[in-house]
């Protein structure tokens, strides 16, 4: 199964960072989505392929008020040795 990318991981984790700020659930962001709870948990989980797409994220924005912007790292991230490079 294919892990997710250091970058896939900072855009999960700034999902996550602002759903925790905003007091929202992950049954708040599945219902947002038109997702399950589950779907939720596996893209929130280290061990799942799973992750938002652009979609997710456009439609994340508009529900928590922000830029779909705000969930993208500022800078680019390197992968560690062992991956290819696109």
């Amino acid at each position: 199964m294919a892990k997710k990318s250091k970058f896939e991981i900072e855009v999960i984790d700034k999902v996550k960072e602002l759903r925790l700020k905003k007091k929202l659930t992950q049954d708040d962001i599945a219902m947002f989505l038109n997702a399950s709870r589950g779907f939720i948990g596996q893209i929130e989980s280290q061990d799942s392929a799973s992750k938002y797409n652009l979609n997710h994220l456009n439609k994340l924005a508009q529900e928590m008020g922000c830029s779909p912007k705000d969930f993208i790292p500022e800078k680019t991230l390197t992968e560690s040795k062992g991956r290819k490079k696109n």
